[in-house]
């Protein structure tokens, strides 16, 4: 009976014991359920805060163009016959350097050489009734004198028995006429004299028509179009047509640049602007705001502004009507803590952030909304500093530390604050699952039981 006693005692101890460690591996399997799957699902993405410098720009595009530009056009209407040379002896053309007064092209001037000759012979025949006028003028002044002569006898006679009545008369008469004579023959001189004066003009006027059909270049520079064939007419009217197009110096360049209304407040003259073309996709070109033109352009509802841009053009790399992208430097900073903008806009579950920094949730959501900013660089020009929240790890969980936030290029911030140094890891984001199970090892014919999704 004894043993039988015992045998029971023992089966009863073994079951008990069975039945308890059942449970301890029921609990563990709880706790690494809630344990392990609260720590995938609080996995962080982590970033160091940085030290260095940050440039808060506007971005813009442009058009190279020249810095003055002459557009050269025909005063005469005529058909190009020839073009000039340039100083190397070529043919005017696209890219032709030339010097003020060179030939750049000939109109047929046949019809001007021909009243040229017109009027040159309208001029002599002007200049020969001048000579006749004033030798009829002194003819008048000749008879005037006899005529004075014999009217002053007719008077010392008077009408007597020595001169007749009539004879008297005659004498007087004589001498009225000439008086009217002499004023007539001035009269003619300085008609002649005026038509010499407009034969003059007439002439120097042809002359002008006939150099006009010489086509010279107003300035030194460079063509950058040629608008005319040989063979083609050019036809005058009110507005001078243009036959050239010439660059004055392409060693000064501007940047015509179309800037949004937003961000027009934040541009200023003198301004420092960077900017690249895809000419040259590896280097950047300098230069500096010269003017911010007033005349607006409105398409579909967006306002710009066309702000030019000046740049030194000595190294000849840049040609007129390149396409730039600029950057208008906004704000500089030196040797400042930097953070990246997803940092500030992170916002944790209420479940992640420490028990002692819950009450204070709602800092996070502004936090959010003064990093996520539709124009930074613009908000920014004036360095005002607004506040922000940035979440560091604590454990499985997160606290919030304010900061002031400075100037952004758009993907890292300045920042201030006592509590963050270079190097202190910030939240950015959240690890994915997948993301917090690389590097793990295990059978892949484990039980997916216990695994959260």
């Amino acid at each position: 009976m004894e043993k039988t006693s015992f045998s029971l005692n023992n089966i009863t101890w073994k079951r008990i014991i069975l039945f308890l460690t059942l449970i301890l591996l029921i609990l563990l399997a709880i706790f690494w359920f809630w344990a392990g799957g609260n720590n995938r699902s609080h996995g962080y993405r982590l970033t160091p805060v940085l030290r260095g410098d940050l440039e808060a720009v506007i971005s813009a595009t442009g058009t190279v163009e020249p810095e003055e530009v002459v557009d050269v056009g025909a005063q005469v209407a005529g058909k190009i016959i020839a073009f000039g040379k340039d100083k190397n002896g070529k043919t005017i053309d696209y890219g032709s350097y030339v010097e003020a007064g060179t030939i750049l092209a000939r109109i047929d001037d046949s019809l001007y050489a021909s009243d040229v000759s017109q009027n040159k012979a309208q001029l002599a025949q002007a200049r020969a009734n001048y000579q006749r006028s004033q030798a009829d003028l002194g003819q008048f002044r000749a008879k005037l004198v006899q005529a004075e002569a014999d009217w002053q006898r007719a008077q010392q006679l008077g009408p007597s028995e020595a001169l007749s009545q009539s004879d008297f008369d005659a004498a007087l008469s004589a001498y009225e006429v000439a008086r009217a004579n002499l004023n007539v023959g001035q009269a003619a001189v300085q008609q002649t004299r005026e038509a010499i004066s407009q034969a003059e003009a007439t002439l120097a006027k042809a002359k002008q028509n006939l150099d006009y059909t010489t086509i010279r270049s107003p300035v030194k520079g460079v063509i950058i179009d040629r608008r005319v064939n040989i063979g083609q007419t050019v036809v005058s009217s009110l507005s001078a047509p243009s036959l050239f197009l010439i660059a004055r110096d392409l060693k000064k360049m501007q940047v015509w640049a179309s800037v949004n209304e937003a961000d027009i407040g934040s541009i200023h003259p003198g301004q420092k602007v960077t900017f690249t073309v895809d000419a040259h996709p590896n280097k950047t070109f300098e230069g500096v705001v010269g003017k911010i033109r007033l005349n607006a352009t409105m398409t579909q509802n967006v306002v710009t502004y066309t702000v030019e841009v000046n740049t030194d053009n000595s190294s000849g790399e840049l040609i007129p009507y390149l396409t730039a992208n600029l950057r208008f430097i906004v704000s500089e900073r030196k040797n400042v803590l930097l953070v990246p903008n997803a940092a500030l806009r992170w916002l944790p579950q209420p479940d992640q952030i420490a028990p002692d920094f819950r009450q204070s949730n709602g800092e996070g959501k502004k936090g959010r909304e003064s990093g996520n900013r539709t124009n930074p660089a613009a908000k920014m020009a004036k360095d005002d500093f607004t506040q922000g929240t940035l979440w560091v790890p604590e454990g499985q969980y997160v606290k919030p530390i304010k900061v002031r936030l400075g100037p952004t290029d758009g993907s890292m911030t300045e920042i201030e604050s006592r509590n963050l140094q270079e190097g202190i890891q910030i939240v950015v984001g959240e690890q994915e699952k997948e993301e917090q199970g690389e590097g793990t090892t295990g059978s892949p014919f484990t039980p997916q039981i216990f695994k959260r999704r």
